[in-house]
């Protein structure tokens, strides 16, 4: 066996394990859970959880960890060793069913929006035994959601395993009508792809702001950017062609196929993409894979920057969030066949698909917002703020015809000759690819691009399988009741084309036009955090929610809170890393510079030469000038920070305060200082330029 054969999955609890060590009966009982959703024998667990025990620490693994997501965006783990005291003196090892299936975290020390209190502390860990368990820095890790003593969600997993069952019962009850007798479950899919950024550790340990906030809050433009666009699929030096190697081989021992790395647009900029897998194991392994980046990062002397503008003026980073729907049978639900307008399968799930992202825009672009997806979203790297749906011209043609009283074909892709005798002709496909699309259809997938980088894909992915569930609920309820399906097939498609066709857009999204259009059509421009998190409340998403047990009401408003409160720290700690930066490193660097500037001028002019000073004295005029609107606008973002500070009790007013006010500041005190930057002493400067971060490693 190769050595990828040998390590991939070794450290994972996975099917093969199981049908290894369970007993029959207990592997089939477990499998039934798995695959049909059905209850979880406590004793199926007991034996389970001996199993598990006795792999692990064949392994030599000596402590268990309940591995949850909490509403930080990052997991979590409290680490309990196997070992049991005996009366002689000595231990025992132990793991039983109930380790197993329940742990007990303190809930009040997360984020919860409210629904924990201090003296409230008690919550729940339940294994999760959909997503395997694994073997991470000598603990077993087990997948488990988070909830509160009182039953509410108080993670990112909870909801998204709901999500996940509320679209397939939507989903079945479409395709029995449509004739499908043999489909047992619909299963959504995704494959997360990550861009990340690599920088020395020795550079970034030298600057305040990468280290408390992620990304640089001062940094002038490097005299070579991405212009040149010679970094994307450029050949990996040799540095980071080690960290990958590492890499992969980390995830997969974790199970993670790692399947594509390459070079991103911007310097220093890099991605790495999985093979597709359903939607709960690909968020879990998202998670693994952000934290394996940045573990091995460091072994190689560097660090991975997780965040989605870590440099400004360049492209920034996020995760195309690659979502589709099969059947258990191995159908892919959104494979629109060599006919499509034939395919009528594919066009009721495909147009459910589109009514649901042009009902609930709101709620898709809440999915993908966080504080540095602000930087990023309507950047030339990313989508605009408007959600839009790319189908490219073999299915808009198909949606035209449906429109205009049904489809009777469908354009086909064709070959290309490249006009080279020895190279041969390649199939074209029926579609081209926009990158300027938030969620464009890809074959036979959406890719929904405006995902954050460091954010988990659970919310994305449970919003898009609940809005997808509604909008196949309602499909459901009207062929259910048809007399004659097909023809109402045709009544439901006609119907959704006409009334939901103006959230496709197969042109430019960064245009300027697109804009204008866009607000014709009434399409919303949620372009800030701060004013999408408002959909969280909206009572339209509280009842969608709500109808199909993915969020309550008071989940949902936890979660508004939760969201707020982030954004509020977020920029919170931006405002005053930026303001200690300025005051403490900045401002004494240039003063330094000015004051030896001065004195050199002061220098000549006692020498008596008659000699031009003029160049020094208007360098000195200007950085002087610059020097006071700095210490100017230092004073400016104090008042700001102290007065945001001082707003209690609206959580949205102070957000909104933070982001109109606050941050605008930070982008003023930030100009005064890039410019300084230009003009001082790259010996005075006290901290690594970009040019030192992108072009370093």
């Amino acid at each position: 066996m190769s050595k990828l054969g040998e390590i991939f999955g070794s450290n994972v609890f996975n099917d093969s394990v199981m049908r290894e060590r369970l007993p029959k009966a207990t592997y089939k009982a477990l499998k039934k859970t798995i695959d049909e959703g059905l209850a979880l024998d406590p004793a199926v667990a007991e034996v389970v959880a001996g199993a598990m025990k006795d792999w692990a620490i064949e392994k030599g693994v000596t402590h268990f960890t309940h591995w949850f997501q909490p509403m930080t965006g990052i997991t979590a783990e409290k680490h309990d060793s196997f070992i049991s005291p005996t009366g002689d003196g000595k231990v025992i090892l132990e793991f039983s069913g109930k380790e197993l299936i329940k742990g007990e975290p303190d809930a009040s020390s997360f984020p919860s929006g409210g629904l924990r209190a201090t003296f409230e502390a008690r919550g729940y860990t339940a294994w999760d035994c959909t997503s395997p368990a694994f073997i991470k820095d000598g603990s077993l890790c087990i997948p488990t959601a988070f909830c509160s003593y009182t039953g509410e969600a108080l993670d990112k997993k909870t909801p998204l395993l709901r999500s996940m069952e509320a679209l397939s019962k939507q989903a079945l009850r479409v395709l029995r009508v449509l004739g499908n007798t043999t489909t047992s479950r619909v299963i959504t899919t995704v494959g997360p792809e990550q861009e990340y950024f690599i920088v020395d550790k020795k550079l970034y340990d030298l600057r305040k702001d990468l280290i408390f906030t992620g990304r640089t809050l001062f940094g002038a433009k490097p005299p070579k950017g991405q212009e040149l666009e010679d970094h994307y699929f450029g050949s990996l030096k040799e540095r980071i062609s080690a960290y990958m190697k590492e890499v992969d081989e980390e995830l997969w021992k974790l199970g993670i196929s790692a399947k594509t790395k390459h070079n991103e647009v911007a310097p220093a900029q890099h991605e790495l993409a999985p093979i597709f897998t359903t939607t709960n194991i690909a968020t879990d392994h998202n998670q693994l894979t952000m934290e394996v980046m940045k573990k091995v990062a460091l072994r190689h002397g560097l660090v991975c920057l997780l965040h989605e503008k870590p440099f400004a003026g360049i492209n920034g980073s996020g995760k195309h969030n690659n979502w589709s729907m099969g059947t258990d049978d191995g159908v892919n639900l959104l494979e629109p066949g060599h006919t499509p307008h034939e395919n009528e399968q594919f066009l009721v799930f495909l147009t459910a698909v589109i009514k649901a992202v042009d009902e609930y825009a709101d709620l898709l672009r809440v999915s993908a917002a966080n504080p540095g997806n602000d930087h990023r979203l309507g950047a030339n790297e990313a989508p605009p703020a408007i959600v839009s749906i790319f189908l490219g011209e073999q299915l808009q043609d198909i949606l035209e015809q449906i429109e205009n009283g049904g489809a009777t074909s469908s354009k086909s892709g064709s070959l290309m000759k490249i006009g080279v005798s020895t190279l041969p002709a390649l199939p074209k496909d029926a579609t081209d690819r926009n990158r300027t699309s938030p969620f464009a259809f890809t074959g036979n997938k959406f890719e929904f691009r405006m995902v954050p980088s460091s954010s988990s894909i659970a919310q994305a992915n449970f919003t898009l399988n609940t809005i997808v569930a509604e909008t196949l609920s309602e499909i459901a309820d009207r062929l259910e009741k048809a007399a004659d399906v097909n023809e109402e097939v045709q009544k439901i498609l006609f119907e959704i084309v006409k009334n939901h066709k103006r959230v496709i857009f197969n042109g430019n999204g960064y245009s300027e036009e697109w804009v204008a259009e866009a607000e014709k059509r009434g399409l919303p421009n949620i372009k800030t955090t701060v004013e999408s998190i408002k959909a969280l409340i909206d009572e339209k998403n509280l009842k969608v929610m709500e109808k199909h047990g993915v969020l309550s009401r008071v989940e949902m408003q936890s979660r508004y809170e939760i969201s707020l409160e982030h954004y509020i720290k977020t920029i919170n700690i931006e405002a005053l890393t930026a303001l200690n930066i300025a005051k403490k490193q900045i401002l004494p660097a240039v003063i330094k510079f000015a004051t030896s500037l001065a004195a050199s001028i002061n220098t000549i002019k006692a020498t008596g030469i008659d000699a031009d000073v003029s160049a020094q004295a208007e360098l000195l005029t200007e950085v002087s000038a610059l020097t006071a609107s700095l210490k100017k606008n230092i004073a400016v973002l104090e008042e700001s920070v102290e007065k945001a500070a001082s707003l209690h009790g609206d959580t949205y007013e102070q957000a909104a305060f933070y982001r109109f006010d606050v941050f605008e500041k930070m982008g003023a005190l930030r100009a005064d200082a890039d410019k300084l930057e230009t003009l001082v002493d790259k010996e005075v400067w006290p901290f690594p330029t970009y040019e030192d971060l992108l072009f370093s490693v």
